[in-house]
Parts: C-alpha cells; structure tokens; sequence
C-alpha cells in the first residue's frame, strides 16, 4: 500500500513538474517573438499544429530545429505564394473531394470500355483527371460568382475569396475563363463525338448555380452535371456511346449525387432558411433516410443494369454488394442534425467510388479469364 501510494506521488510530482516546464517554456517563446534579442530556450517541447479538419499537421523539435510537413490539400495551397492562394481556394484545390466525385464516374465509364484482361486506358485516365480539377474548379468559381451575396451571410462559406472580397468578380471572370479554356484544350484532345458530347455540359456547369433559387432539387440537377463523365468516359475510349451501358451507369450517378448531395446540403439548412435557398434536405426534412433509401435502391438497380449489358462478372457483383452495404450503413447512421456528421458521410463517397472503380477493373480481368477457360 505504502509502495502504491509512493508511486502515485512520484507520478503527480512528475506530471506538475512538467507542466510548469512546458508552461516555461511556452511563455518564453512568445517573449522570443516578440523581441528579436531574446535568444530561443535551448530546450523546449515539442510541438504539434493540426488544421480544423486534421490533415495539415506541422511538428517542430526546437532541439533539433527540424521541420516536417504532411503533403495534403490544405498545405499545398497553403505554401503557394500569397497572392495565389486565393485563387487555389477559389478552384477549391484545397478540399479535393469535389473532384473525385466529379472524376470517379469518369473512371467507372473508361474502365467498362475497356478490353477484356485490360487495365482502363491509363491516359484517359490522365486526361479526364486534370480535366476534372479543372473544370471543377470552373464549376466552383461560377457558383461563388453567383452566390457572393448568399455566401457572406452563411458562416461556413463567409470566407469564401469573392464572398470576404480577396477576388473581385471581375478577376474571377478572368480566372473563369483561364479554366475553361484549359478544359477546352483537354477536350480537344478527345475523338470528335466526344467533343460534342462534352461541350453540350457546358450549360448545366453555368445554369445549376441558379437552381437553388428556382427549386427545391439543385442536388438533381447537380447530379446531371456531375455524372456528365458516366457518358463522355465511354465514348472517348470506344469513339461514341453504347447507350445501354452509359445510360444507366450515368442514371446511378445521378441518384448517387441525390444521396450524397443531400446528406453535404443538411450541414447548411439553417442557413439556407434564412437567405431563402432551396434543397433537398430541405424538401426531405425528416424523410430524408426514406427518400435516400430510394435513391440507393435506383442507383444499385442502374448500376446492375449496365453491368449486365456490359457482359461484368462475379468481381463487379461483389463490389455492388460492398457499395450497397456502404450505402446503407451511411444512410443509417448520418445524424443529418449535425453538420459535423453530414461532412463526414459525405466525405466518405470517394471511397465507394474507388470501390466500384476496383470491383469493375477485376471483373474485367475475371472476364477475360473465363473466356480463356472457355477456348
């Protein structure tokens, strides 16, 4: 008893002693940078900075004057010189879970294209990613144009570079039309079908911004734009559009655009209520989880579907049945009352988009295995 309670005195002695170290030292590097002539503490702790969403993370060793960066989003934008930054955050390179969402179905079309035993054609893949990034981008510079107003009066997109007046709308424009005529030049790169295919989008990217004014279903509307790749995907590697296959893979996109479009749109209806947009979340409300279930249930069908046609195997199947699975716990367990919650579902699309891409690569090799059997 005696030896416990020693111990446990040791260890509070401990604990307090370090505590007014660090507190030393703490207060000694704020005098330090306040005055130059006061030379760093010889020791001190350790230190770790994290973003607000945990990605960015810088740890100093003052000891060892050794600096170490984690290569996210957040910190490459950061780094780039000053009067870049706002434009980088304006194409929201930042938070890239846009674009994946915007390339995944892209991918999921280039790789049903493909012959059977091939990988999708990797510089497709190439192509329609720095096309995504920049197109994108395009989307989310034409929404802040249109939004300035709306956005100054919502907490979480106050900030925003046109909203806080770091870029006028006039540099904005600009800097649109650098975007598009990048995205131009990737288009041109693609078989003529597909540049026809593609420039026809153009007018859902401009108008959708608008949508929320007019309705209470932009997320339908931003599902037609999003899931544009689902066609443009298949026709670029094959020269036009198997309308069988493309159909209902662009059809599944859209509903799972209506799904996680919905569940982001819950973080901000509050605010919505009061400068008068419109969204699914709120014409759902409290049915949201039925009407999502639904969703879920026509995306799984369109995507049976274009399977079928597309001659998929066993690997595309069990993929289907993992992305339901996600799906349904997603939906379940999202607490759409918490904005926090709803980021984190939503997030977490990118990663059944990168289920399916798997499961449609696999069950393209498996393809080509059973017709190898079958000589």
């Amino acid at each position: 008893m005696f030896c416990t309670k020693l111990s446990r005195r040791i260890a509070l002695t401990a604990t307090r002693s370090n505590l007014c170290m660090l507190s030393f030292s703490l207060r000694t590097e704020t005098a330090a940078s306040k005055d130059d002539f006061h030379p760093q503490p010889r020791i001190a702790p350790i230190r770790g900075f994290y973003s607000k969403a945990g990605t960015t993370r810088v740890v100093q060793t003052k000891l060892s004057g050794i600096r170490s960066f984690s290569l996210s989003p957040s910190a490459v934008v950061n780094s780039a010189p000053a009067f870049v930054q706002p434009y980088l955050r304006l194409m929201r390179l930042d938070k890239p879970i846009g674009t994946w969402l915007l390339y995944l179905p892209c991918t999921w079309s280039i790789a049903l294209a493909a012959e059977p035993g091939c990988f999708p054609d990797l510089g497709m893949l190439a192509l329609f990613g720095t096309g995504a990034v920049l197109m994108r981008g395009a989307g989310c510079t034409i929404n802040d144009m249109w939004d300035k107003d709306f956005d100054k009066q919502v907490a979480r997109t106050s900030s925003r570079p046109i909203a806080s007046g770091e870029i006028s709308r006039f540099q904005a424009l600009v800097f649109l039309g650098g975007q598009l005529s990048l995205a131009l030049w990737v288009l041109l790169c693609l078989n003529y079908y597909s540049i026809a295919l593609g420039a026809s989008s153009l007018c859902l990217v401009i108008t959708y911004p608008l949508m929320k004014r007019i309705t209470y279903w932009p997320q339908l509307v931003l599902g037609l734009t999003f899931n544009w790749g689902a066609l443009l995907g298949w026709s670029a590697v094959r020269g036009s559009c198997d309308w069988s296959v493309c159909l209902p893979l662009y059809f599944s996109g859209v509903m799972w655009t209506l799904i996680y479009d919905t569940i982001y749109a819950h973080q901000d209806k509050e605010d919505d209520v009061k400068v008068g947009v419109k969204s699914t979340a709120l014409r759902f409300q409290d049915q949201t989880k039925l009407w999502l279930s639904g969703f879920t249930a026509a995306m799984m069908s369109g995507l049976v579907v274009a399977g079928v046609n597309a001659e998929q195997t066993l690997p595309y199947y069990a993929a289907l049945a993992a992305v339901a699975l996600h799906l349904t716990h997603q939906i379940y367990s999202v607490d759409i009352n918490k904005a926090e919650d709803c980021w984190k579902e939503f997030s977490s699309n990118r990663n059944l988009g990168l289920l399916l891409l798997f499961g449609i690569v696999a069950g393209n090799f498996w393809k080509k295995s059973k017709e190898t059997d079958g000589k």
